[in-house]
């Protein structure tokens, strides 16, 4: 590190849990952002400001005046910008050492497999399930740590599923893709704008401890928020030894 970056950086640096060589691991990481809305606008804004070297940012729409109201990464000037480029400008002026790759698509296939494989870590700050089980099974095949976000009305919910370990469980252990879960859509049911920011919030800070090697991260724990009566409780899961997704993947 130069003398610029000792500087911007020392208070993490301080911490004997992050230090000099936490620091430049986070410099020489590279995190796959799927999502630039709510939940991805605070943690890409953290995950920048932290020094993380390389952020992909992913997201095929574009800036809507309806984002505004919690999607802190756009402004008012950023309306009918694409979400990935108006964040890179963001992020730009928050720290321009970080190298921002803006991917104005939704990921799939080829591509969300390739931009997995490259990353060290994988946030997922989407809002559909498809896309959840989609990155899931991306993260499984490549062993990436992957961190997993949701919010929308007063709720929210965020853990770790770390696929470099075999006995970590993957988002389908937790919420198996043929369950009947109901998806709530935030276009549809509201969303309480502090709670995007909570959440995408702890996801940016479990990302950084994972890349830096700090601390225990939320591992094997789902952490629900209830905004309205602002009440946390965790419930703990494990990997499940029939998984369509990852079981045959560990054998």
């Amino acid at each position: 590190m130069n003398d610029d970056q000792l500087l911007r950086y020392s208070r993490h640096i301080l911490l004997p849990e992050i230090g000099v060589e936490g620091q430049e691991r986070l410099l020489a990481a590279s995190a796959l952002i799927i999502g630039a809305g709510g939940l991805g606008s605070p943690a890409a804004i953290y995950l920048a400001a932290a020094g993380v070297g390389t952020i992909v940012l992913a997201d095929g729409d574009a800036v809507d005046l309806t984002n505004l109201q919690r999607q802190i990464l756009h402004s008012t000037q950023s309306i009918g910008k694409p979400k990935a480029a108006s964040g890179r400008e963001a992020l730009a002026r928050i720290n321009p050492e970080v190298r921002v790759v803006p991917r104005q698509s939704r990921l799939e296939g080829e591509e969300l497999d390739r931009l997995v494989a490259g990353a060290s870590i994988v946030l997922d700050c989407s809002d559909n399930f498809a896309t959840r089980h989609a990155v899931n099974r991306a993260c499984v095949r490549h062993r990436k740590p992957l961190v997993s976000g949701a919010a929308v009305r007063f709720d929210g919910q965020v853990s770790v599923f770390d696929l470099s370990d075999d006995l970590s469980a993957c988002y389908h252990c937790l919420f198996p893709e043929n369950a009947e879960l109901e998806e709530t859509r935030c276009a549809v049911m509201g969303v309480f704008a502090p709670i995007t920011g909570i959440i995408g919030t702890v996801q940016a800070a479990e990302a950084l401890k994972l890349l830096a090697g700090a601390g225990e991260t939320l591992k094997g724990r789902l952490l629900i928020l209830d905004a309205l009566a602002m009440q946390w409780r965790t419930v703990n899961f494990a990997k499940d030894p029939a998984c369509e997704v990852c079981a045959k993947v560990a054998a």
